[in-house]
């Protein structure tokens, strides 16, 4: 095989169903060599029967591409740092990193227990956090041993971070944290030869085919808008050395879209020079807010 990330080396993490699997097979159909990561929990975090890694493993093998399963939890110093090993050790060499591991635990705010909060900010937030923390170490070794990589980091945050899920108070926390960790990685790593970005995918997995049943609902034909292998090939542009330049970016990505995410960005301003008070405070704001544009509205309204 081979295609824009021909000889790379791609770990995905979360890669055996949904969005990681067709990320997986959209990089070795393009030439790269995967690791892929998948620790066959269930939609809530639980162990499953079985692990799915091995199973897209055997279907890019019978590509003929090459990959390695990996079924580490890489939420753990343990798993990330043995995610990271794994493709050194079995191709020599890391190019590119895709954060892409979660599930959900929803409730309404007053009804979310604290192990759910901190199982969802476990799996989405230090799952990122840990494996690019390894990856990052072994390219910053490279940098200054003189060897600087061109490597790529890819996280996966969601419309939910960007603008709020109305029960998904933890989901909607975690994915808005990877965005803020995507600012400081590609800020910190970028001397290093890494660039990093996010991605926030709409498609249909095991996570939104409950949660948003009917528009993630396949058609009978046509162009299957919420297939998640639309959101693949953005994905695996970003994580090739075709996507030079390009570091500390949010995309959304939804079936044939892409946009350009513009994030927090400063609107209306008044400055008194001195302090206000209270009711000046609020008067100010509101006529602030009634020249500003209006939020976008909150996902599950």
């Amino acid at each position: 095989m081979s295609g824009i990330c021909d000889g790379r080396v791609v770990v995905v993490t979360g890669a055996g169903r949904g969005l990681g699997r067709a990320h997986a097979r959209a990089y070795a159909a393009e030439g790269a060599r995967l690791v892929v990561n998948d620790l066959g929990v269930g939609l809530d975090g639980a162990p499953g029967p079985d692990s799915p890694a091995g199973r897209v493993v055997d279907e890019i093998r019978a590509a003929g591409g090459e990959a390695i399963a990996h079924g580490g939890d890489i939420a753990t110093t343990e798993g990330a740092a043995s995610l990271i090993a794994t493709a050194l050790e079995t191709y020599g060499r890391l190019d590119t990193l895709v954060n892409n591991a979660g599930f959900l635990r929803d409730r309404m705010l007053v009804n979310l227990d604290e192990d759910d909060w901190d199982a969802v900010l476990r799996v989405h937030l230090k799952g990122h956090f840990l494996p690019l923390k390894h990856a990052a170490a072994h390219w910053r070794a490279e940098a200054k041993a003189g060897r600087t990589p061109v490597a790529r980091i890819v996280n996966t945050s969601s419309g939910a971070g960007l603008l709020g899920s109305v029960g998904q108070g933890n989901y909607s926390a975690a994915k808005a944290g990877i965005v803020g960790l995507t600012l400081v990685a590609a800020a910190e790593l970028h001397r290093y030869g890494v660039q990093v970005n996010a991605v926030a995918p709409a498609a249909r997995t095991r996570m939104t085919e409950r949660t948003f049943a009917e528009t993630m609902t396949a058609p009978a034909d046509g162009f299957d808008a919420m297939a998640p292998e639309n959101v693949s090939p953005l994905v695996v542009w970003l994580g090739s050395a075709a996507s030079a330049g390009v570091s500390g970016r949010v995309f959304e990505a939804e079936g044939g879209r892409i946009t350009v995410m513009e994030g927090w960005r400063p609107g209306p301003s008044a400055d008194k020079g001195a302090r206000w008070s209270p009711g000046e405070a609020g008067e100010a704001a509101l006529k602030l807010l009634a020249e500003a544009a209006q939020p976008g509205a909150v996902y599950g309204a």
